[in-house]
Parts: structure tokens; C-alpha cells; sequence
């Protein structure tokens, strides 16, 4: 049975999660950032965990404001705004000199065991289900970054939809309606904000 896996709604438990992530594990500065880098780029979990430090930082150390990327699954030029997460970044770079793995790999979110490859999915996956398990939520994976990213730019940006597909490179509203997680209850209670007159 495959599982299901939502946003992150609520603010508290978003704030749980990350705590937890941060908190809660060896590497969880490494966690934390791929975390809030999946969130705030709503990237696909496989093209958080193939980015670079190249992609990221100046061969000088600062950040770069813009990464170029070309998704895995769409196969399409995709440029990521950084910004959002700059603090995260410089706090994981950081933690990454401290680790003795910066430019000593070229990946930005490295194995601890095996530092000449990247975290791959299926550690993540344990990662976040962990996580789920620390706090009792049963919808927590590896797209719970993406989902609650795009969630949160939805909600936050006015429900424009428009703007929510374009970032996801979704084809349908319905899709990413779907995507979002919107059922009956999120519906309604959307409804209920609404001055019919």
C-alpha cells in the first residue's frame, strides 16, 4: 500500500518537524537544510539531494543567489531562487567545515558514511519516517517538503493557483489541487472565510 504523504498545514507542527530534524539525529543541520531547501525551492526530493556545493556556493565561499539545475524527472532547465533560504545555507555551510566536508565533496547534502556520494531517497525517507514516528504523524515522506512548500506559497500568495503550478511545472490545476491536498474539509474551511454577502 502505498503511503500518503501531505503538506504540513499547521504552523506548529511544521515548527515540530523541524525541531525534530534539527534535534533529533547525527547529521541534523544536514536534515534541517535539505528540509528547508525543499521547502523553499519546492524542488522533487531526488534534485534537492543531487545538488551541488558548486550549485550553491561561489568557489570563493558566498552564497549564490540563483542556482541552475536541470530537473531529473522533466529533464527541464530549472532555476532556483535561494534567497528564501539563506540563512539556513550559511549555517549548514558552517556546519559542513566544522564536519570537514566542505570541498571535500562535491555534493551539498553528502553521505556521513560515504561522503564521495550524496544522501540518497531512501535514507531520507528513513529520515522523515523517523521523524513521523517521534511525533505521531502518519503523512510525513520525502515529498512533504515539496507539499508543504507549495501549500504555504498557496496559502500565503492568496490562493493564486496560477503561481503554485508554475513553481510545481504542474500541467492542470487539478493537479496541483490535488498535490496540495485540498479535500473536502480544507475546502470548506476555505469557504468559510468567504463574505458571500
Amino acid at each position: 500500500m502505498k503511503q500518503l504523504v501531505l503538506p504540513i498545514k499547521d504552523s506548529n507542527i511544521l515548527a515540530d518537524v523541524q525541531d525534530t530534524l534539527l534535534h533529533n539525529f547525527k547529521a541534523g543541520r544536514r536534515n534541517y537544510t535539505i528540509f528547508q531547501v525543499g521547502k523553499a525551492t519546492l524542488l522533487r526530493v531526488s534534485d534537492v539531494l543531487r545538488l551541488k556545493q558548486s550549485d550553491v556556493f561561489e568557489e570563493n565561499g558566498l552564497l549564490r543567489e540563483h542556482a541552475f539545475i536541470k530537473d531529473k524527472k522533466t529533464g527541464k532547465q530549472n532555476t532556483l531562487y535561494l534567497r528564501p533560504v539563506n540563512n539556513d545555507l550559511l549555517m549548514y555551510q558552517q556546519w559542513l567545515k566544522k564536519m570537514h566536508l566542505e570541498g571535500t565533496t562535491e555534493w551539498l547534502f553528502p553521505s556521513t558514511t560515504r561522503p564521495t556520494k550524496h544522501i540518497d531517497e531512501r535514507q531520507f525517507y528513513n529520515i522523515m519516517h523517523e521523524v513521523g514516528e517521534l511525533l505521531d504523524i502518519n503523512y510525513l515522506g520525502t515529498h512533504t517538503m515539496r507539499k508543504t512548500g507549495a501549500y504555504r506559497v498557496y496559502v500565503q500568495s492568496n490562493y493564486n493557483i496560477g503561481l503554485v503550478m508554475s513553481l510545481l511545472n504542474h500541467s492542470s490545476e487539478a493537479m496541483t489541487l490535488k498535490y496540495l491536498g485540498l479535500d473536502q474539509t480544507s475546502r470548506e474551511q476555505m469557504l468559510n472565510k468567504i463574505d458571500f454577502g
